[in-house]
């Protein structure tokens, strides 16, 4: 096998295993903060219906009971297992970019700075898959809601909602906020690898590898680098929820237009209605994905090197 070889093999190797371990994370982050994030979305799009997290929560137990708190689980899985496994994926191959923008050897570590504008890149690509996801997600979070004003009665599954979607919108449809999700993660995953990074460098000991850190230390990293995403855009998050949501009525205005709206009816507290299910999920539902993503990581690779490429013929 040729130098040239090998070495493309690795890097589909090393991108597989980011793929399959970004997957894990996902599904880590999903399993461990769906209640959460479903109250957020409710007090995000209907903001004058609760008094506050507490109201909101217990209201949703009352109305549907636990299940209801994990409405829309499945398409929240698929859209974190999506998002993730394609963030990760494409993460490295945005550090070998910024390497190159950055003018470093194509080995160079990147500093915490350099490696927070490599996630930023790799969310262009991952919101992608996201946005229609999180769309259907948001949409079976906000049923009860959307039932009580009379603006759906479609049924409380994932392709029973993709199937409304496409017929009233057809494909276009699905990418419904697409926009609104670039301004959210380009930004937010600048923030969330630079704190994660930052964290790992501060929890490295002297002389010690930031690889070889140990179960505490990735959940804090995890969790730091997650709170300050969500803390650096929550606004926009409230703008994107507004509209997949209240586009089952009809098209929305863009993001500009949809948020101007809010602030000249509702005010600036609107724009962070649903904050505090979102620090209280963002720490622990990010810590373990990104212990759930170095874990399995760290499984593959030691996997992959005990089966090494066969010498050259």
């Amino acid at each position: 096998m040729a130098a040239e070889e090998r070495c493309s093999l690795h890097s589909f190797t090393g991108t597989v295993i980011d793929f399959m371990a970004g997957a894990m994370g996902g599904v880590a982050c999903v399993l461990s903060g769906q209640p959460f994030d479903t109250v957020k979305v409710k007090m995000q799009t209907f903001p004058r219906m609760y008094r506050g997290f507490l109201h909101c929560s217990l209201h949703s137990y009352r109305q549907d009971g636990l299940r209801g708190l994990y409405r829309g689980t499945a398409a929240a899985l698929l859209s974190n297992v999506a998002e993730n496994a394609v963030l990760f994926a494409c993460y490295s191959s945005c550090q070998q970019v910024t390497r190159i923008g950055f003018g470093l050897d194509e080995h160079a570590a990147l500093s915490d700075f350099q490696s927070a504008v490599a996630g930023s890149l790799a969310s262009v690509a991952s919101s992608l898959v996201l946005s229609p996801t999180e769309l259907v997600k948001c949409r079976l979070q906000a049923l009860s809601e959307l039932r009580a004003l009379g603006r759906t009665s479609m049924e409380t599954h994932v392709w029973a909602v993709v199937r409304e979607i496409v017929k009233a919108e057809g494909g276009r449809g699905l990418m419904q906020g697409l926009t609104s999700t670039w301004l959210r993660e380009v930004p937010g995953y600048f923030f969330f690898f630079g704190g994660y990074e930052t964290c790992r460098t501060l929890l490295t000991p002297a002389g010690g590898r930031k690889e070889d850190l140990d179960a505490v230390s990735l959940l804090v990293s995890g969790g730091v680098g997650g709170s300050l995403f969500w803390l650096s855009v929550y606004p926009v998050d409230s703008v994107k929820s507004r509209i997949q949501v209240l586009s089952i009525s009809g098209p929305q205005p863009g993001f500009l237009r949809t948020m101007a709206t809010i602030l000249r009816t509702e005010g600036v507290c609107a724009l962070y209605c649903g904050l505090t299910p979102t620090v209280l999920r963002a720490f622990p539902s990010n810590g373990a994905l990104f212990l759930a993503y170095e874990w399995t990581r760290r499984a593959l690779l030691s996997l992959a090197s005990t089966h090494p490429a066969p010498p050259d013929p």
